[in-house]
């Protein structure tokens, strides 16, 4: 699926994250930056390769438990993929100038990264998680050169 346009459909007939209980893996290229494996697209794990599709598709893996992670913070986000994606980017945005003293530091300073990087191995997270992640709102209130400083000093 490297047609960029298949991404309007996914879009288009997106679920409310509540609605969803497994997302599917779909492989498409054109989305996903080199060093990135995946990504979570409205409910759909957009990956570079038709192998790692089909692997997360299959079995159970920290990689997947990661994804779902963003789905259950969309469910604490109102339930909506369109406020999650608007605070990832905000903080994105706000976290950006500590690119310069650590590579992709506003990746990995995202309070959602934080808390999915976090939880990723923890296969029994996603089961507390009723009423969706909110971890992610601890990390939130800190200052984006707190998060770097708690990023590492913390093993994800």
């Amino acid at each position: 699926m490297d047609n960029p346009f298949k991404l309007l459909s996914i879009i288009w007939h997106a679920r409310r994250p509540s609605k969803i209980t497994d997302m599917q893996a779909l492989r498409n290229r054109f989305w996903l930056r080199k060093g990135y494996d995946a990504l979570t697209f409205f409910g759909t794990i957009i990956t570079r390769t038709e192998l790692e599709a089909r692997r997360l598709n299959s079995k159970p893996s920290s990689f997947k438990n990661h994804e779902m992670i963003h789905l259950k913070q969309a469910q604490s986000l109102h339930d909506s993929w369109m406020l999650f994606y608007i605070r990832y980017l905000w903080y994105i945005v706000r976290a950006l100038p500590l690119n310069r003293k650590m590579k992709n530091a506003a990746y990995l300073i995202n309070p959602f990264e934080m808390e999915a990087y976090r939880h990723q191995h923890d296969n029994s997270y996603l089961e507390r998680c009723k009423d969706g992640a909110n971890e992610w709102r601890f990390y939130a209130k800190m200052k984006p050169s707190e998060r770097l400083k708690e990023y590492k000093n913390s093993i994800f």
